[in-house]
């Protein structure tokens, strides 16, 4: 049994980033054919984007911006230029967000991360994700397919139903959230039903606690943890070697401050952006609203790709102080003002029965003039004023937060 998908997933980290920037100019010509993306990269020279430092430069796309694009230009925002007829299957997420399934085998890319958590060629799987009208139950399903699995297509509920497949057919793998594979087993164990063929799992869309982890494990089934969305599928995985996920081929993930498009220093906490290279429906730095941090080097396991810690929280901080809203690139842009500022955090409480603002700003050079001139920043960028407390290099989490509401 071979220990990886193939053999791009050993290769050195260099012969990757140089095959993913050789092809990426070609994407970004099949994405400046749709409307949207000619606007919003108008002037770009595609062949001149072959590295991480100008595709930096390029504007993000947030995902909290697609619903009111997808509304405004019906149904992909103008983002894709292809007919929606030339696709596979057509979904909606809530937002709405409408999105396309490709004709291509395993159009998510999730094989790869279902191989890595130990499914095989001729398993069965339970897979628990929904099939009605948004992908998550088609992402895990054609990737299990795709592996050259037989998909038992579950959905979420009728655990009485389930058990009567699980009994019949004895899948050996579960594909969904890790709370209905809780539920499952628990609804099993009080009806005296036997699932005790679910020997694995591919969990996602949900919170997996080290305690939910210690169960599961202790009821025997071996659990792993994916991460991606109905946009881009599996973005990335857990391994055997349980150390942090590694990032999929065929995707180039950033890690940018929040609120704005600038890549972190390696190891900062910061927003996931992700670029694909499927030039049928490309994804230009789409920013996912998901905190990570990656981490150095490569995985015990033997895959070279980059490796994020997983979901540390959401970037999209926004909060609103005397009402009027403040938001993260509004923080980012008072540190591009003062280049002596490291991290900053805008801590919002309650004075009394009164909104206040202090700004926490890590500086080793701090001065009463400094202060005073962050201030005068921080009420011209957010029209409120506010404390600033400057604090020594390091002193503030590196937990990706820029704005906390304590109130």
């Amino acid at each position: 049994m071979t220990a990886h998908y193939d053999d791009r997933e050993t290769r050195q980290p260099a012969a990757r980033e140089t095959e993913l920037f050789s092809r990426l100019p070609e994407v970004l010509r099949s994405a400046m054919a749709a409307p949207a993306y000619a606007e919003r990269l108008k002037g770009i020279d595609p062949t001149a984007v072959t590295s991480r430092a100008a595709l930096a430069a390029l504007p993000v796309l947030r995902k909290s911006e697609l619903p009111a694009l997808h509304k405004a230009s019906q149904p992909f925002g103008g983002f894709v230029a292809a007919a929606p007829g030339s696709f596979a299957r057509l979904f909606t997420s809530p937002g709405p967000i409408f999105e396309p399934e490709g004709r291509q085998a395993d159009p998510w890319r999730g094989a790869r991360a279902l191989f890595a958590a130990g499914f095989r060629p001729d398993d069965v799987v339970l897979n628990t994700f929904s099939y009605h009208l948004t992908p998550g139950g088609f992402i895990f399903d054609a990737s299990a397919r795709a592996l050259g699995c037989a998909v038992i297509p579950a959905g979420p509920g009728n655990t009485e139903q389930q058990f009567e497949l699980i009994e019949a057919y004895r899948p050996v793998g579960y594909s969904g959230t890790p709370d209905f594979l809780k539920i499952l087993l628990d609804a099993a164990a009080a009806a005296g039903r036997d699932v005790s063929s679910i020997k694995r799992a591919l969990v996602s869309g949900a919170a997996f606690p080290p305690s939910l982890q210690a169960e599961i494990k202790a009821r025997g089934i071996d659990a792993y943890q994916a991460f991606g969305t109905a946009d881009l599928g599996l973005i990335a995985f857990e391994t055997e070697a349980r150390e942090g996920m590694v990032v999929n081929e065929d995707l180039i993930l950033e890690i940018v401050k929040p609120g704005t498009g600038d890549p972190v220093t390696p190891g900062d906490v910061g927003e996931i952006v992700v670029t694909s290279l499927d030039p049928h429906h490309p994804w230009i730095r789409l920013a996912l609203g998901d905190l990570t941090a990656a981490l150095p080097g490569t995985s015990p396991c033997g895959r070279t790709n980059m490796r994020i810690k997983g979901w540390m929280g959401r970037a999209d901080q926004t909060t609103k102080v005397k009402g009027m809203f403040v938001r993260p690139e509004q923080v980012a842009e008072i540190s591009k003002r003062h280049s002596a500022l490291g991290r900053l955090r805008l801590v919002v409480a309650r004075q009394g029965e009164t909104d206040a603002m202090t700004l926490k700003a890590e500086t080793a050079v701090a001065s009463d003039s400094l202060r005073d001139e962050i201030a005068a920043t921080l009420r011209a960028v957010t029209k409120l004023g506010g404390n600033v407390e400057l604090v020594g290099p390091g002193a503030l989490p590196n937990d990706g937060k820029v704005i906390a509401d304590e109130r």
